[in-house]
């Protein structure tokens, strides 16, 4: 499409001014649930800044990575953000969750993405985040503990707490490592290097041995010290102080670690800003999202707690004075579609609107364009992410810009908009040159 060269030309015309918000809502996309009366948490939900923009804006549906594929949040970010990769030439998630946590990571290292669960006495999942109620503190307790009992034959390791129940896991030995082995977390399997999700459920699962995915000496070292971690650090949960106090409490015990999305080599893509010859900041939450950032070369900018969100709108806006795009990272309705809880992803979304969106349609300026979509569905009726595709909107208040005429942001309103179905990987250029011929004509 030249949107690049378009972009550069309008620029250097004086006429490419307008800056970007781009807001990504984590997990935001969704079906009808019986307990909204049939309407997904996006139609339900009172949402008056978002539909103020749809009224300004024009519309369409995103595949995020790919068709049928349910995609983890890492690759599909990475795909919402123009990259596109082909077969197996993916770094993985556990190794852009390293550099997102600060670990020292090499090429050679086999990096993982881990969450701490619970596990019945037959090694049955009773749930894969502990409840979600694991505070920090426990967290990094549970890690102290493991470290100090767990230790692999021919290899050393990093366990990092990055947030609630998550950590990454680095293991490095003489030998190169190979991220060519199975997830031990069976609620996600790898497709060509990539995340992608099972529509299962907690009750039907067990911990899955790893396996490596090829006869090479460096996968079956891999899978071999996985194995040996995964068995190790569920001897030292069991008799953790942490569970005993979380047991004496009635609550779930973190008595295991899953792993998953090996990677064994650091990323190479291109620069974010060389892309599209304009200069990215962010704002974001997670160790995937500062990995993505890292790897990218977006700048990262503070934008206070998770729910800070008229925060991270203020900090969006005072940011555009000196960067041509902003990619915020929201990730409020995404666990709520996880834990199939359909009013409360209505309500995070609601709650959104009034304090990111309120707060953006506030103070933004007339050439300031707002881009809203999100990483990936995450049905309440699933519990998980899936294949659907998501909505896009593309918003300004100039007065060029030719608008759909829809009124709401929404699935069912989104599938009627100008934009049609794109590929993830298209949005950013479709919005460049939106941009370019709105400037243009202008």
């Amino acid at each position: 499409m030249g949107t690049k060269d378009d972009y550069r030309r309008s620029r250097r015309d004086g006429r490419g001014n307008a800056k970007i918000i781009y807001v990504l809502l984590d997990g935001v996309g969704d079906l009808p649930h019986p307990s909204l009366n049939h309407l997904t948490p996006l139609e339900s939900a009172y949402t008056p800044n978002l539909d103020a923009l749809a009224r300004r804006g024009r519309m369409g549906m995103v595949y995020t990575v790919g068709k049928g594929i349910a995609p983890e949040s890492d690759i599909a970010v990475f795909s919402m953000l123009g990259y596109r990769f082909r077969d197996e030439e993916y770094a993985g998630r556990g190794m852009i969750e390293a550099i997102g946590a600060g670990i020292d990571v090499r090429d050679g290292d086999l990096a993982m993405r881990g969450n701490f669960a619970t596990v019945d006495g037959e090694g049955r999942i009773v749930d894969r985040r502990v409840g979600r109620n694991l505070a920090d503190d426990e967290a990094k307790e549970l890690v102290r503990e493991v470290k100090d009992g767990v230790r692999l034959d021919g290899a050393e390791y990093e366990l990092v707490h990055t947030r609630g129940h998550r950590v990454v896991l680095r293991i490095r030995a003489k030998d190169r490592l190979s991220a060519d082995i199975s997830n031990t977390d069976p609620a996600y399997e790898r497709v060509k290097g990539m995340g992608v999700a099972k529509e299962v459920h907690d009750a039907r699962m067990s911990i899955d041995r790893c396996k490596a995915l090829s006869r090479s000496s460096a996968a079956l070292l891999s899978a071999r010290l996985v194995n040996e971690f995964t068995e190790k650090a569920i001897g030292v949960l069991r008799g953790s102080g942490v569970n005993e106090r979380r047991r004496s409490m009635g609550m779930l015990e973190a008595n295991c670690i899953l792993l998953r999305d090996a990677g064994s080599r650091l990323p190479r893509v291109e620069p974010i800003s060389s892309r599209y010859d304009a200069v990215f900041a962010c704002i974001v939450d997670m160790p995937v999202e500062y990995g993505i950032a890292r790897v990218t070369g977006m700048a990262i900018l503070d934008g206070g707690g998770m729910k800070d969100y008229e925060i991270k709108a203020r900090r969006a806006l005072e940011a555009l004075s000196r960067y041509d795009a902003v990619y915020v990272h929201l990730k409020g309705p995404d666990e709520f579609g996880h834990d199939g809880n359909a009013r409360g992803k209505e309500e995070s979304i609601e709650e959104i609107d009034a304090k990111f969106f309120g707060e953006l349609n506030t103070h933004a300026s007339d050439r300031i364009f707002v881009v809203v979509s999100g990483d990936h569905s995450t049905p309440c009726i699933k519990k998980a992410h899936s294949a659907d595709p998501v909505p896009l909107l593309v918003s300004s208040t100039s007065s060029d810009y030719r608008n759909d005429g829809l009124g709401r942001f929404t699935e069912r309103e989104a599938r009627r908009g100008s934009i049609g179905y794109l590929m993830g990987y298209d949005v950013l250029s479709r919005v460049f040159s939106i941009i370019s011929t709105t400037t243009r004509d202008g």
